[in-house]
């Protein structure tokens, strides 16, 4: 008979846990995860809303200056184109390099002083939107380098993956459906574009800038819709992959708030101590007031020393019983009083004064007590 040979191999359940140490990533991610997610630039905001509130911006712009702005530059080609005859004359042998370049630079100046506005205001709408969907935090980490992306396997990885697949998916609906906004808003202008050969210069360039505005603001609505949907989309993208393993969540929780085990020992140790000291003091109390089964609370009064009578010793159930048998031991009176134990309990920590509302339950039996030591 032919002797089987068994194998034992000793393996960890984790190696069959869904997305690697510690199970399957199904608790919201804690403020401190978030918080360190935000310092790394990783944050749920969305690029396609940033540019469509910019472009809507710009053509509201272009919309209110475009009269401004097409005079302007029509006036000042018209003054530059006649000049050029003056500055050839003046240069010597023709048209210099030092006047063509200031002609150039001056004309360069003026375009930036005509264009200027539009794109600060499209610059500050597009910081604006940012720091309403994120809120105001700088940072620079995402800028730095980083040799993982180098890796052409990652590369490979990003750009199969599912988000690189409905990002594509996105992009081609988005320019399809650009496109069709931009074709119908044109078409519906093309019997007055059949007159641009026969109006004036100017004419013809308001014509044209009212419709390319008209058209690039259906646009830009069309783009805020997409935007305002891409927006839900990434806040949700974002909590699905900020999310965390319950193991996560308690190293966590170990590392921010101490070992749970051992902080419980810790409070163990300070009740005992604490424990300890109040049965220390519980011989100098004058009476232990009972429920008489589930709580025991030891009174110490001294006129001397205090305005009124303190709590020197309390518990319940097991420590109840072994405040009573400290009592009987060191010839404490033991009174039997349910409501007032129990008020006492509830209501007054060790080293405190009775309340004014008990002073007189607790009046009641101190004399009791006091009467029966005279009596003795």
């Amino acid at each position: 008979m032919k002797e089987e040979l068994q194998v034992f191999m000793e393996y960890n359940l984790q190696w069959f846990a869904k997305d690697g140490n510690g199970g399957e990533k199904t608790e919201p991610a804690t403020a401190r995860k978030l918080q360190e997610a935000r310092k790394e630039g990783q944050v749920a905001k969305s690029q396609e809303l940033n540019h469509a509130i910019g472009l809507i911006a710009l053509f509201l712009i272009l919309k209110v200056f475009i009269s401004y702005i097409g005079e302007t530059l029509f006036g000042s080609f018209a003054l530059y184109y006649n000049k050029v005859p003056d500055i050839i004359n003046e240069s010597v042998g023709g048209l210099s390099i030092f006047s063509a370049s200031r002609l150039i630079n001056s004309t360069l100046l003026l375009l930036l002083q005509v264009l200027a506005p539009v794109f600060l205001v499209g610059f500050s709408v597009s910081i604006l939107i940012n720091i309403v969907q994120v809120g105001w935090k700088v940072t620079t980490k995402p800028m730095k380098p980083k040799f993982s992306k180098l890796n052409p396997l990652n590369g490979f990885k990003r750009i199969f993956s599912k988000d690189s697949m409905f990002e594509l998916v996105k992009s081609i609906a988005k320019i399809g459906l650009i496109l069709y906004v931009a074709y119908s808003s044109i078409r519906g202008h093309q019997d007055e574009l059949f007159l641009v050969y026969d109006i004036p210069l100017m004419q013809v360039v308001l014509l044209v800038g009212s419709i390319v505005i008209g058209a690039g603001l259906r646009i830009s609505l069309v783009y805020l819709l997409i935007g305002i949907a891409d927006w839900f989309y990434q806040k949700h993208k974002f909590k699905e992959e900020m999310k965390m393993t319950k193991q996560e969540v308690k190293d966590e929780f170990k590392n921010t708030e101490g070992n749970p085990e051992i902080k419980g020992r810790q409070r163990s140790k300070m009740r005992e101590a604490s424990q300890r000291r109040m049965m220390q003091n519980l011989p100098t109390a004058d009476v232990v007031i009972t429920n008489p089964t589930h709580y025991a609370v030891a009174i110490k009064y001294d006129a001397n020393q205090y305005s009124a009578p303190i709590v020197v010793a309390k518990g319940e159930n097991f420590l109840a019983m072994k405040i009573k048998e400290a009592a009987k031991e060191h010839k404490v009176e033991i009174v039997e009083n349910k409501p007032l134990a129990r008020m006492l309990y509830a209501n007054v920590d060790v080293g405190e004064e009775v309340p004014p509302e008990l002073y007189q339950a607790v009046a009641e039996v101190l004399a009791f007590v006091y009467n029966l030591r005279e009596g003795r």
